[in-house]
C-alpha cells in the first residue's frame, strides 16, 4: 500500500532511435535484479509515452530512503543504470515521495 510519504525513484529517458526494444530489456533486466536483490524494493514500472515511443518514464518504490541508498551503493546498480543509459540520448533521475494517494 502506497503511503504519504514514501519514497520513489523516477526518471524520464529518452532513448536513441532503433533502440527502444534493447532498452526495455536492459530495464527489465535491471528491475528484476534490484527487486531480487535490494532489500526494500517494492515494485519499478516502466511507461513509454504513445506520442514519442523513445520516450520513457520509470517509477520505483521503496521501502525507505536508506534502502534506495543501499541500492545505489552497489556496484551493479552502477553497471545496470549504465547499460540503460548507453542507449539514451537524455537521462533525467528523480528523488521523490507520495505527497497524495487515491486508491480503489
Amino acid at each position: 500500500m502506497t503511503t504519504i510519504g514514501q519514497p520513489f525513484t523516477s526518471a524520464n529517458w529518452q532513448v536513441k532511435e532503433g533502440n527502444e526494444e534493447e532498452f526495455i530489456r536492459r530495464w527489465t533486466a535491471f528491475t528484476q535484479w534490484a527487486q531480487r536483490e535490494a532489500s526494500g524494493a517494492q515494485g519499478f514500472v516502466l511507461i513509454r509515452q504513445a506520442e514519442d515511443p523513445r520516450h520513457f518514464v520509470s517509477f520505483g518504490s521503496w521501502e525507505s530512503k536508506e534502502a534506495v541508498d543501499r541500492w545505489r551503493s552497489t556496484p551493479e546498480f552502477m553497471q545496470h543504470l549504465g547499460s540503460c543509459r548507453a542507449l539514451c540520448e537524455d537521462f533525467r533521475p528523480a528523488d521523490s515521495t507520495v505527497a497524495a494517494a487515491v486508491a480503489p
